[in-house]
């Protein structure tokens, strides 16, 4: 058997092993649960429990655990073992079904954005049986929600899986509509490409940045960037094959289909794509990716950076949201088909993707804002703050022509001819790319760009879902009572068109001239997390997850809570770093240099009076001025950190950091990265970004 194919899966307890292993009439009530949403019998879920454990059992597995996603941004795990004493001084190996079902972790230990109290702490997980259970690190893993003693949601699944209820409702009443009476199920896939930096672990020791902060707050330009476009999809380097390879068999293992990697624009920079999921499983999986980048990673010597921005100068690190429609006949709902002018149903899904963008933008705004995110979005490397839609020429001539009520000539095909005989013809597609949207058709998919590399993909999709699953309640609840359903529908189109063109920019979104456009046009620009968290809590956002039970609006409220404390403990760790490298090493190193500069004028005037010290002084001078400077700039730092103890609030502490703190550290940084320029590379305290970018 290929290598591929025979660990494919094998340390997950999927439908196959679940076949394999569990009685007829258990299997068939487990896969009622998945599919229709039946409840558990609490002697079928006994009954699946051992059959997990003695699985389990046979690949290794000691322990067990509730594998949850809390707000922290990454996963959460209590390990227990399967032992159960006999009384006579040994053990056996249970796990009931109760243990699958349910687990009490401490609720207060995790972000609740003030819903849990340090006395209140008891909260509950849940199996979540549409996501198959898996083995890591000689443990069972039993993908599970998470929430309060008091209901409210505490985790990102939770409302990740109402949403795609929400989504599934409505979009089976259009199908319906359209005579569709086979599909029973709609589910959103996404695929996930996730870009991450690779460094040398020896080097990333030596930068207390790196470790603190995830990023690097100090370093100066190399000689050599990304500025020859060497180092996209070139040859990948040995080190870094045989990390992808490790990490291509654990990933593998664990079900997760990898399957595109190549290196990335900037140099150490790489990227991953696995093949489409639904959603649930896609973000279960790609939380596993990232853990195991990292820890591949360790035992290749290397560190894998997942944050946007390691390295200022060169690009950051995104992660592209690939969002779809489809049935479980296997319909993909974006698909334009071959006349997609003709083709209403897909001209409606569009229409209600296109309408729901343009009037949540700042929802979709929210879902990408993070502290690290903000040294990214902007700074042509990724899309602006603005969210706008890139349709492409063909879609956006056939929606004129369906706002104008005129015919629509389908282009021509073009067969694309090299010059050279020996070479394939293939047809041209009809349609350009454009790499600057935030929000891109490609083909039968919308592309979010804005997401950044370190989020769980868990909040975008929650608003994709529920922002498209809105407007598809609106296009039904009108069209179920239209008398005559097709002019109905040409004029819901036409209409929709018409209202929301203003979102679709099939431009450079990198230039100044869109931003002034697109204000022209009435859209949002909220440019950094702290200006685009707070609307997430505008009435008309709070009463759409009200609407569809996605959130409560005191689960929301927490929500924003969190988000905007971790803005603020961010930018905190990182200014506090900063400090620490300025005052115990860069001062230090600068004075050390700087003195020895002076000894060398000493020497040289102790000698002869007339021998040249011009370049000591020169840079002496220099250096001792910045150094100065420095530490005036730090004083200022520091002192815009202490202010934050006189402010109170939330959203006002946040713009601190913002506005004071963040500002004092761009300021510092300036002057250091000038004084590495100048200082001896010996006495300069940290690895530098040639040594960091090229040394793998």
């Amino acid at each position: 058997m290929n290598h591929v194919t025979e660990i494919f899966g094998s340390m997950v307890f999927d439908d196959a092993t679940m076949k394999e292993k569990l009685p007829r009439d258990i299997y068939k009530a487990l896969k009622n649960t998945i599919a229709k949403g039946e409840s558990l019998d609490a002697s079928v879920a006994n009954t699946v429990a051992n059959a997990m454990k003695d699985w389990a059992l046979e690949k290794g597995a000691t322990h067990f655990t509730h594998w949850f996603q809390p707000m922290t941004g990454i996963t959460a795990e209590k390990h227990d073992s399967f032992i159960s004493p006999t009384g006579d001084g040994r053990v056996i190996m249970e796990f009931s079904g109760k243990e699958l079902i349910k687990g009490e972790p401490d609720a207060s230990s995790f972000p609740s954005g003030g819903l849990r109290a340090t006395f209140e702490a008891r909260g509950y997980t849940a199996w979540d049986p549409t996501s198959y259970a898996f083995i890591k690190d000689g443990t069972l893993c039993i993908p599970t929600v998470f929430c309060s003693y008091t209901g409210e949601v505490l985790d990102k699944k939770t409302p990740l899986l109402r949403s795609m209820e929400a989504i599934e409702k409505h979009a089976l009443r259009i199908l319906r509509l359209f005579g569709d009476t086979m599909s029973r199920r709609v589910v959103t896939t996404v695929g996930p490409e996730q870009e991450y930096f690779l460094v040398d672990r020896a080097m990333y020791e030596k930068r207390k940045d790196l470790k603190n902060c995830g990023r690097t707050l100090f370093g100066a330009k190399p000689p050599k960037g990304q500025e020859m476009d060497d180092h996209y999809y070139g040859t990948i380097k040995p080190r870094v094959q045989q990390f992808m390879k490790e990490l291509n068999d654990e990933l593998w293992k664990l079900g997760v289909p990898a399957k595109t990697e190549h290196n990335e624009a900037a140099p150490a920079q790489h990227e991953l794509a696995p093949i489409f999921e639904t959603t649930n499983v896609a973000a279960d999986h790609n939380q596993l990716t990232m853990e195991l980048m990292k820890k591949v990673a360790l035992r290749n010597g290397l560190v894998c950076l997942l944050h946007e921005k390691p390295f200022h100068g060169v690009n950051g690190s995104g992660k592209h949201n690939n969002w779809s429609l489809s049935t479980d006949t296997g319909k993909n709902l974006l698909d334009p088909g071959k006349t997609p002018y003709e083709n209403q149903q897909f001209l409606l899904f569009l229409c209600a993707v296109i309408k729901a963008v343009d009037e949540y933008q700042d929802l979709l705004r929210f879902s990408a804002a993070g502290a690290g995110n903000d040294h990214r979005l902007g700074a042509h490397e990724a899309p602006p703050a603005i969210v706008s839609m890139f349709l492409g020429s063909e879609l956006e001539a056939i929606l004129a022509a369906v706002e104008t009520g005129n015919a629509y000539d389908p282009k021509k095909k073009v067969e694309m001819d090299a010059g050279v005989n020996v070479l394939p013809h293939f047809t041209k597609d009809t349609t350009d790319r454009n790499r600057t949207s935030p929000f891109a058709f490609t083909g039968n998919k919308f592309e979010f760009r804005m997401l950044g590399s370190s989020f769980s993909i868990s909040e975008t999709n929650i608003v994709l879902n529920t922002i498209v699953a809105e407007e598809l309640r609106k296009f039904a609840d009108e069209l179920e009572r239209a008398e005559d359903f097709r002019p109905a529908l040409t004029a819901l189109i036409r209409r929709t068109v018409h209202e929301h063109k203003r979102i679709i920019f099939n431009g450079n979104n990198y230039t100044e001239e869109w931003v002034k456009e697109a204000e022209r046009r009435g859209l949002s620009n909220h440019s950094s997390t702290v200006a685009a968290l707070p609307h997430f809590l505008d009435e008309k956002n709070v009463r759409l997850f009200k609407k569809h039970g996605i959130f409560s609006e005191v689960e929301m409220t927490s929500r924003c809570e969190i988000l905007l404390e971790n803005y603020i403990k961010t930018v905190n760790i990182e200014a506090l770093t900063m400090l620490d490298m300025v005052r115990h090493d860069i001062i230090p190193a600068a004075v050390k240099y700087t003195g020895t500069l002076a000894d060398n004028i000493l020497k040289k005037r102790a000698v002869c009076d007339c021998i040249p010290c011009d370049m000591e002084e020169s840079l002496l001078k220099k250096l001792s001025t910045l150094s100065s400077q420095l530490y005036a700039k730090t004083q200022e730092l520091d002192a815009a950190v202490q202010g934050a103890k006189n402010v109170t609030g939330t959203e006002p502490l946040a713009a601190h950091y913002r506005d004071s703190v963040v500002t004092a550290m761009q300021a510092v940084r300036v002057i250091v990265d000038e004084m590495e320029v100048e200082t001896d590379a010996g006495i300069w305290p940290y690895p530098s970004y040639a040594e960091l970018l090229f040394s793998v």
